[in-house]
């Protein structure tokens, strides 16, 4: 999944964190929604505003964003 269309990150729109676009959803949340058991049809249920694609890509951000991460452990 390509996220980079789908996930805006703007100063101006919640302190910058990243949302979806054309929203001011995110990422985090619909992450925490996931973490607490949500499935994918209770959020498009209850945010309409959210596709499945928009759900998908908040996943792709998140594992890319810890791909990324570098771990140094201390002495």
């Amino acid at each position: 999944m390509e996220w980079t269309g789908r996930i805006a990150v703007d100063p101006k729109i919640l302190v910058g964190k990243p949302v979806v676009r054309g929203t001011r959803i995110a990422v985090e949340f619909v992450l925490e929604l996931l973490a607490n058991g949500w499935t994918q049809e209770q959020i498009l249920a209850n945010y309409p505003g959210l596709t499945r694609e928009d759900v998908l890509a908040c996943i792709a951000y998140a594992k890319e964003s810890v791909q990324q991460e570098r771990v140094f452990p201390l002495a």
